[in-house]
């Protein structure tokens, strides 16, 4: 009993740690969608849907990682690119959008702009804190601080992108133009992808220039997804 309670408050502390950024993200889009709030139930399951996803990409990413080491070695720069961009980008951000997609799509709670923004950055949260206490436990708490400040918002981020352009895609449906609805669906994804490589290669690559792009990028991207959220959410309108 003894050893077995602290064991259990530690545990308690590093879920905590690995959980507690991606559910502040949450409430923050939460109180965001100010127009018509989607009910809590279903934002549960976009979530739980988030951890799906995130199983899901670790087999692909497997499966592709075996592919690329047999074709180029890890130490590579070439290997990294590649790694960042058409494995984890391509099937991550892939893994995020089939369930996001499947699961809202033709739901009627989703009659709002900004309701693409919140269904996409919830599954994306979900993906994101299944993934931190796998890094968290592995790791240790130092981990958790650098992923509160990084990952975390990163995978909002991207989120916030693909579901921006997940609602004009629905817009354009309701206005009887599929042409649009596709183009506007497949920019969703395609852009999340990007940031998502270009994320992952700076951080991965390890060179003093990659580095220094990392940081812009992060900076960068953060202020334009804050004024972003707060600019859609003030001219949200029906679809």
């Amino acid at each position: 009993m003894y050893i077995a309670i602290p064991t259990f408050a530690v545990i308690i502390v590093y879920l905590s740690a690995a959980i507690l950024p991606a559910l502040f993200l949450m409430r923050y889009i939460y109180r965001k969608d100010t127009i018509e709030k989607e009910p809590k139930g279903m934002l549960v399951g976009l979530v739980f849907l988030g951890v799906a996803a995130a199983l899901v990409a670790v087999i692909l990413e497997t499966i592709g990682k075996g592919v690329l080491s047999s074709y180029l070695e890890e130490g590579d720069p070439a290997y990294t690119i590649i790694m960042a961009f058409l494995v984890v980008a391509v099937v991550e951000e892939g893994a995020k959008f089939v369930f996001l997609y499947w699961r809202t799509w033709k739901d009627p709670n989703f009659n709002y702009r900004f309701d693409g923004i919140v269904y996409a950055v919830f599954v994306s949260l979900g993906f994101a804190a299944f993934e931190n206490v796998s890094y968290v436990m592995g790791y240790g708490l130092t981990t958790a601080i650098f992923r509160a400040l990084l990952a975390i918002p990163a995978h909002m981020g991207f989120a916030v992108f693909m579901g921006y352009f997940y609602a004009r895609a629905k817009l354009c449906l309701d206005e009887g133009k599929p042409g649009r609805k596709s183009l506007n669906l497949w920019a969703g994804y395609l852009i999340a992808v990007l940031l998502h490589g270009f994320y992952d290669a700076c951080a991965l690559m390890g060179t003093l220039l990659s580095t220094l792009l990392f940081v812009a990028f992060v900076i960068a991207m953060y202020i334009i997804v804050i004024r972003f959220v707060k600019k859609e959410s003030k001219n949200d309108e029906p679809v």
